[in-house]
C-alpha cells in the first residue's frame, strides 16, 4: 500500500469517527435544548404572571414568591440547569465541529457541521524570482 492509499485510509477513517461523534451528540442535544426550552418557557409565565399579580409591589420578595411557586420553582431549577452547564451541551456538536475546525485549517482542510472533511484547495508554493 502506497503512502498516499495510507494517507487515504487515514482520512476516511478519521472522517467516520468524527461524523459517528457528533451523530452521537445529536439525541442528547435535542433532548437538552427540549428541557432547556420548557424551564425557560416556564420561567418566563411564571415571571408574566408574578410580574403582573397587584399584590407583588405590596409584599416582601420572599413572600411575593411564596405566592407564586411555580416561578420560584422554575427559576431554581432553570439556575440548577445552567450551574451545571446545560448551555455547553445543547451546543456539544458545534464545539466539536469548531475544535476540529481549529485542528484541520493547519493541514488546509475543514469539516461540515455533520464531520465531513472539506479539503481546501492547496496554494501554489511557487515563488517567482
Amino acid at each position: 500500500m502506497s503512502l498516499d492509499q495510507t494517507v487515504c485510509e487515514d482520512l476516511k477513517a478519521f472522517e467516520r469517527r468524527l461524523t459517528e461523534v457528533i451523530a452521537s451528540l445529536q439525541p442528547a442535544t435535542l433532548r437538552w435544548r427540549m428541557l432547556l426550552g420548557f424551564i425557560s418557557v416556564c420561567t418566563a409565565v411564571g415571571a408574566w404572571h408574578w410580574l403582573t399579580d397587584p399584590n407583588t409591589p405590596a409584599v416582601s420578595f420572599t413572600q411575593s414568591l411564596c405566592n407564586h411557586p411555580f416561578f420560584a420553582i422554575a427559576s431554581i431549577i432553570l439556575v440548577i440547569l445552567f450551574m451545571m452547564g446545560v448551555h455547553r451541551r445543547v451546543i456539544a456538536p458545534s464545539i466539536i465541529t469548531q475544535r476540529a475546525r481549529s485542528v484541520l485549517s493547519n493541514f488546509n482542510m475543514s469539516c461540515d457541521d455533520t464531520g465531513k472533511l472539506i479539503l481546501k484547495p492547496t496554494r501554489s508554493r511557487h515563488h517567482e524570482n
